[in-house]
């Protein structure tokens, strides 16, 4: 016995719209990355422009590149993520960088309702020698970031990429530029993964 045309259409709807569902739960979220920066040789920001090339290797992601001066209220609180780079001055992040992140408050109004909170971080640094304060100028940056209640994390190296620019590796190598993408890449992917967590 056939069952009625009527239950057939009914079963087809159900099976078409639960494909659809199942791809919408499934499907990579719109993710938006803000690169921020501060360069005077042009080193910093050929490393920044590989951060984004990583993040757009990720389907679904867009990028704003920016130098830390000309970044906006809205640039900051519309991006999912935010990565900062910065050269190193005296075995630290730059003063221009530094005083991005003291506008975050002063200029922004982060504080106090936490705004950059549960937004991913991470950090990238470039400096003249091997043993120049990298580490520690990306360490600054993230520890900026853990007190806006952000999720840092790092690719392209321990606490993030990293390159040297001066002595026996003038400029920027491919290698420097490799990590710099897979920092990129690492914080669409995980950005990604938490949006969509955050969304259910």
């Amino acid at each position: 016995m056939r069952p009625p045309i009527g239950l057939v259409v009914l079963a087809i709807t159900v099976v078409v719209l639960g494909g659809r569902v199942e791809a919408a739960e499934t499907a990579t979220p719109s993710v938006k990355v803000l690169v921020a920066y501060h360069s005077t040789t042009g080193n910093t920001e050929k490393m920044a422009e590989a951060v984004g090339e990583g993040v757009k290797s990720v389907p679904g992601t867009r990028v704003v590149l920016k130098r830390v001066g000309l970044v906006t209220a809205d640039d900051l609180f519309s991006s999912d993520a935010v990565v900062v780079g910065s050269p190193v001055y005296w075995s630290n992040m730059a003063g221009e960088v530094k005083t991005f992140f003291d506008n975050w408050q002063l200029k922004f109004g982060v504080f106090p309702e936490f705004k950059m909170r549960n937004k991913v971080g991470a950090a990238f640094a470039t400096g003249g020698q091997i043993a120049s304060g990298k580490e520690v100028t990306m360490l600054t940056i993230l520890a900026a970031m853990l007190g806006n209640q952000m999720i840092v994390v790092s690719g392209g190296g321990a606490f993030g990429a990293s390159a040297t620019t001066e002595g026996e590796s003038p400029g920027i190598d491919q290698n420097e530029l490799a990590a710099a993408r897979a920092l990129g890449r690492r914080v669409a992917e995980v950005t990604a993964v938490v949006k969509r967590g955050m969304a259910r």
